[in-house]
């Protein structure tokens, strides 16, 4: 079998306007709330184009949707097959740990509403099938993905009080007992 070619990294210039744009959205959240950020507001404060904003996303939303995709594709991709869920979860963890500022700014009280719908919803799609018994009733994966979203905004609340590994093991007992009291 053979594997698929890789993803060309994006150019240096393509990777710096992509950096200055998400730590400008994470200044003007923290600053105004997300749904008060214009695309004016995070070229001017990250010092790029609109042109260049636009070469990237069409939308601020695109921008927080690559961040997050980037995540999603890290614990789901190709090459995690060899990783059991447990390492998957820490891996979207160590995520969250690197990107926790804006993940505080999107989940946090100036945040998204969208935001944290789209992780809710895309959590949920990604434990469907993941727990035999427990497909056919869409409250279990809806459930699993609100205290997945949940354990990620009490760590962040709280400054990271333990490592990605001990957040990814605490929260993987929850959802464990969860499913055994579903079982029931």
């Amino acid at each position: 079998m053979s594997r698929s070619q890789p993803v060309p990294m994006p150019n240096v210039r393509v990777r710096r306007t992509r950096a200055l744009l998400r730590e400008a959205l994470v200044d003007l959240i923290e600053e105004r709330g997300f749904e008060r950020v214009t695309v004016g507001d995070l070229t001017t404060r990250a010092m790029v184009s609109r042109a260049a904003f636009y070469r990237n996303y069409r939308d601020k939303y695109a921008l927080v949707e690559q961040i997050f995709d980037e995540a999603m594709a890290e614990m789901i991709g190709e090459h995690t097959n060899d990783r059991t869920p447990g390492e998957r979860w820490a891996g979207f963890f160590r995520h969250v740990d690197t990107y926790h500022r804006l993940y505080r700014a999107l989940l946090g009280r100036k945040g998204s509403p969208w935001f944290a719908d789209r992780m809710r919803s895309a959590l949920a799609d990604m434990t469907t099938g993941h727990f035999p018994g427990h497909t056919a009733d869409e409250l279990v994966p809806t459930v699993l993905a609100g205290m997945f979203v949940q354990s990620v905004v009490w760590w962040l609340d709280r400054d990271r009080p333990c490592s990605p590994e001990e957040m990814a093991a605490r929260s993987a007992r929850l959802i464990r007992a969860v499913l055994e009291s579903c079982d029931t």
